[in-house]
């Protein structure tokens, strides 16, 4: 793909806080953003040319939208799409980043399950599908437990439970049912790993070129979402040529251009780590908002000099950097924030409050991210100013 002469029109599928970072890298490349997503206020419509409201996963209202705007390259930034409408949108002669395959592949944990471990052969979790809770029961007994049990399409945790004993399979198969996205009910039963870090390898893929990788990102979850990430994470050299290996295969599999977020456990002795693969999105990842802060090149501009197909010289790491999430701990219909000033007088620290219009518990309205000497100094510095900022009834 030659390089484009811009601007160019993009429009985004969802709107959240990765979005608005992604809003305003294009702005700066003089791109014209149109926000979409399912209220009114979400964060990138903030920053965006043009917002729409839709219900996200309506096939029919998608399509309108995007044959009304006709924008240059349609983005998406969430899952809960109407993925089948971007194939008929991809068929009509529109752009999807990174394809509209790529976007139903990964939606869905079963297929994007199937591709790394049966035709690509990637090493995952051992796992099995189920469609009722006797199936689950009867899935989750050759796994040995712990197992974790995850609906095949929800994102951020959504309806997964860690099951310890057979009594608890009949309350994880309802979460699993009460957590999904989209119809259909069956659900991925996976065996427990027992990793020693988690890492994000942030992936880029030009339209044409070598495949290019970002310095690894550790993170910590709960509930199945992220709460913290720093980079670079230490991690051997056979490790990382690993996770490098298999995230090029599967985006080799998957095909398009873009920066994509592939998911690692590593298991064992330190120095001895086995790289086993847990998911990916075709998109920037939560967890790369610390490259706004720890690289040459943020994940989001990244992925538009990919999707446009501009150079990328190099991805360099600035130093240690980590971020940590703001979260609510209430329903607030309106928010405000106290200790913004306290956290900013930490070293090197920067707070993004994502302007999100209500609360609710756990549900992240922000972020601090931080740069020190050290990874230890980097983290330290994102939790004591995420610490310092609390969420309050606007």
């Amino acid at each position: 793909m030659a390089s484009p002469s811009l601007p160019q029109t993009l429009m985004l599928l969802g709107s959240g806080e990765l979005g608005k970072e992604l809003a305003i890298a294009a702005q700066r490349l003089g791109c014209r953003v149109i926000a979409v997503d399912r209220y009114p206020g979400a964060p990138a419509m903030q920053v965006a040319d043009v917002a729409e409201v839709i219900a996200m996963t309506d096939a029919d209202a998608l399509k309108a939208v995007v044959r009304r705007h006709k924008p240059d390259l349609l983005i998406p930034e969430i899952e809960a799409l109407a993925v089948d409408a971007l194939a008929e949108l991809e068929a009509e002669g529109q752009r999807v980043i990174p394809t509209a395959r790529a976007t139903a592949v990964t939606m869905n944990r079963d297929r994007i399950r199937n591709l790394a471990a049966q035709e690509l052969g990637l090493r995952t979790a051992r796992y099995a599908y189920a469609d009722s809770a006797e199936e689950l029961a009867a899935a989750a007994e050759p796994l040995g437990w712990p197992v974790v049990v995850k609906p095949v399409m929800s994102s951020s945790g959504k309806g997964q439970s860690l099951v310890r004993d057979a009594a608890g399979i009949d309350a994880a198969w309802q979460a699993a049912l009460a957590g999904a996205r989209g119809a259909g009910n069956r659900v991925i039963v996976e065996e427990f790993l027992r990793f020693e870090l988690e890492i994000t390898l942030l992936t880029v893929k030009p339209w044409q070129g070598p495949t290019l990788f970002c310095p690894p990102i550790g993170h910590l979850q709960e509930r199945g979402d992220y709460q913290c990430s720093w980079q670079p994470a230490a991690l051997g050299a056979p490790q990382l040529a690993a996770a490098q290996a298999m995230a090029q295969a599967v985006t080799d599999a998957l095909g398009g251009a873009g920066l994509f977020g592939v998911e690692f456990f590593l298991c064992g002795p330190a120095g001895q780590e086995e790289v086993v693969f847990s998911e990916l999105s075709p998109r920037p990842h939560d967890t790369g908002l610390v490259t706004l802060v720890g690289q040459n090149l943020s994940e989001f501009e990244l992925h538009l000099r990919a999707v446009l197909g501009l150079p990328i010289p190099a991805i360099t790491s600035l130093g240690p950097a980590a971020s940590r999430v703001i979260l609510a701990q209430e329903n607030l219909a309106s928010v405000g924030y106290t200790g913004v000033g306290e956290a900013l007088a930490e070293p090197d620290t920067q707070v993004l409050l994502f302007g999100k219009p209500d609360a609710r518990p756990q549900r992240r309205m922000g972020v601090a991210l931080a740069r020190g000497d050290s990874e230890a100094q980097a983290r330290q510095r994102a939790d004591a100013a995420a610490a310092r900022i609390r969420v309050t009834p606007g």
